[in-house]
């Protein structure tokens, strides 16, 4: 290969495969010293260097100059197979340190293939695959189509980089968020907590620091047109917009939210919240196979133990007969029979729920 020739290549390497041209040299070299010493069963002495300005090779064996005739056409052959796997590595690496710098944003591609269960999405310079386990339930893609998904992982596998893609993680939701609704992408609004069961349900805390930004409102936009983009593109995946609290009082009965809460005894020490619901709301706080209280649970870092007012009165009444019992068991008989027992309907410890607020 003549001088000009060389520096075409490592110009049209560094435009067209984004390597870096130092890159690129370093290969060659790489690539020729190992050849020569092969040729010449010389492991130490032979060294190549090539000018960055004029692209010429001076090879050194020791204080000789080598001829690059010299290195014959075997030579050839195998500096030009070194080459090519260097160039692969060299291109493997640019693309993993730019998807791997990515990794949780969202990406956009076509679908190529499928290999089983498996989806093989064209990004572009590379494909990425998405799982079965990392597809949403009951969603499903023709060859061709345009897709959406959050880059899950990113690895280096021999001489390619494997790109794992998921629409079922938390990171896809919290970014269609941010393309969806400036305030958060400018950091206005806060997400301070997202739980989701793909294809189903999502509950996602926000907070606001400007007090004249409503962060339920922003999240919705002007007639829902914000959280519809968002659904759409989850395939109908039904979302809950709370307003965020410190004060689990306030956050709580917000994450059971469509349920009405009447009350709430908190035990701080094992992070155990006893919520107390309307009869007719048991269900609607529990939710579809205990979906919306275990949603709400991971959302609020709280065990949440769902009862109804029927049920605390019941608790109640027991707590105040093993009371007067225990205390009667104190007493001369005579005492027992003017013992009057405390009001059965106290609520004492029973703390009322906080405002709730609807998306």
């Amino acid at each position: 290969m003549d001088k000009e020739s060389l520096l075409r290549l490592v110009d049209s390497l560094h435009r067209d495969k984004e390597i870096a041209k130092e890159v690129v040299f370093q290969g060659i070299e790489s690539a020729l010293t190992t050849a020569a010493r092969k040729h010449f069963k010389s492991p130490e002495g032979i060294s190549i260097q090539i000018d960055r300005h004029t692209g010429e090779i001076v090879a050194m064996d020791g204080d000789r100059k080598i001829d690059p005739s010299e290195l014959g056409r075997i030579t050839a052959q195998t500096a030009k197979q070194v080459i090519i796997q260097k160039i692969r590595e060299a291109e493997r690496d640019v693309i993993y340190e730019d998807y791997n710098s990515r990794k949780g944003a969202i990406v956009s591609g076509t679908v190529q293939r499928f290999e089983g269960s498996t989806m093989v999405v064209n990004l572009g310079k590379t494909e990425g695959v998405l799982h079965k386990s990392e597809q949403i339930a009951d969603e499903h893609y023709n060859k061709g189509e345009r897709i959406r998904a959050t880059i899950f992982d990113v690895k280096k596998v021999g001489t390619r980089v494997k790109i794992m893609l998921s629409r079922a993680h938390t990171d896809f939701v919290h970014r269609l968020f941010e393309l969806e609704v400036p305030e958060i992408a400018e950091g206005t609004i806060e997400i301070k907590a997202l739980a989701r069961e793909p294809g189903h349900r999502t509950k996602i805390a926000v907070v606001s620091s400007d007090p004249n930004v409503d962060c339920v409102g922003a999240c919705v936009g002007v007639r829902g047109s914000r959280i519809k983009n968002i659904v759409d593109e989850l395939n109908g995946e039904k979302i809950d917009i709370i307003r965020w609290s410190d004060e689990p009082e306030a956050l709580l009965p917000n994450a059971l939210k469509p349920a009405e809460v009447s009350g709430i005894i908190l035990s701080a020490e094992n992070q155990v919240a006893t919520i107390v619901v309307p009869n007719d709301q048991l269900s609607l706080a529990i939710g579809k196979r205990g979906q919306n209280v275990r949603l709400a649970s991971r959302l609020t870092a709280w065990d949440i133990d769902i009862i109804t007012e029927s049920e605390l009165e019941e608790r109640q009444k027991a707590s105040v007969l093993e009371t007067t019992e225990v205390a009667g068991s104190n007493k001369a008989p005579s005492d027992n029979l003017n013992a009057t027992p405390p009001d059965a309907g106290t609520t004492e410890g029973v703390k009322t729920g906080g405002n709730k607020e609807n998306a």
